[in-house]
């Protein structure tokens, strides 16, 4: 059952005295897509977002009592195809006992806020094919490329 939305869902940049939260959502993150990732290049990504010249900057979404209950990080980087910076929406979560609450929405937009923030022109981002409740928020805030992704 989908729970009431927030009143005014609540995103910040992350501090330091978030780590623990913020590790744990990560990790819950990860499961969630059924993958791993080390200890130490978490706890390596928790330096890069602290670390303001790195590129790397998480927000979060937090509760009444300031807790977070939502992340997202973002990478900014230069194009080759614009004079301009783009933003790469790499990581974004909610709990499992906060979806529907109008969480997931309140951080892309302030994504797009630091996006704009720092003059970047294109915020993308990707999620699995079968992903479908993401998707139908996604739908609402951006619209759908017609890119394949491929890996090395």
């Amino acid at each position: 059952m989908e729970q009431a939305a927030m009143t005014h869902p609540h995103v910040r940049r992350v501090r330091p005295d978030d780590e623990t939260n913020w590790t744990a959502l990560f990790r819950d993150y990860v499961a969630f897509y059924r993958a791993n990732v080390a200890d130490d290049v978490i706890a390596l990504t928790w330096s890069r977002v602290l670390d303001a010249g790195s590129g790397m900057i998480s927000l979060v979404a937090v509760d009444e009592a300031d807790t977070p209950v939502g992340l997202a990080l973002i990478v900014l980087h230069r194009s080759s195809w614009s004079k301009t910076w783009y933003c790469y929406l790499e990581d974004l979560f909610v709990a499992a006992d906060q979806r529907g609450r109008g969480l997931g929405l309140a951080l892309i937009e302030a994504v797009y806020a630091e996006a704009d923030l720092h003059g970047a022109t294109r915020t993308y981002w990707v999620t699995e094919e079968d992903n479908e409740a993401a998707q139908r928020l996604y739908a609402r805030v951006a619209k759908k490329a017609p890119y394949v992704q491929f890996r090395r």
